[in-house]
């Protein structure tokens, strides 16, 4: 199901922000002019990635412990985290925002 998750103007290249879509936490990312969308959750000790975290190129670190992320595709870039995020697909429409679930 596709669910308008927030307008370009909104999320800044190199940045990210925090929504909560259907009940999940999910981060999105700005990178290159693409939006990239991840769990907002980090998976070593469950800080959030965007209120926490820093966005850095396409790398995402947690703020808590340092674990690094690619916002791309959400593999675990470096240690202490060894579970990747979810990712989840996103369609830019005019200046929304699509998130699919």
């Amino acid at each position: 199901m596709k669910y308008p998750i927030a307008k370009t103007a909104e999320v800044a290249e190199g940045s990210m922000k925090s929504y909560v879509v259907n009940g999940k936490s999910i981060a999105l990312a700005c990178y290159n002019g693409n939006y990239f969308a991840v769990d907002d959750t980090c998976t070593h000790e469950h800080c959030s990635l965007s209120s926490e975290g820093f966005l850095e190129g396409a790398t995402i670190t947690c703020g808590c412990h340092g674990a690094q992320f690619d916002a791309t595709n959400g593999h675990v870039l470096s240690l202490p985290a060894t579970v990747s995020l979810n990712t989840y697909k996103t369609v830019v429409e005019g200046d929304t925002i699509y998130l699919d679930l």
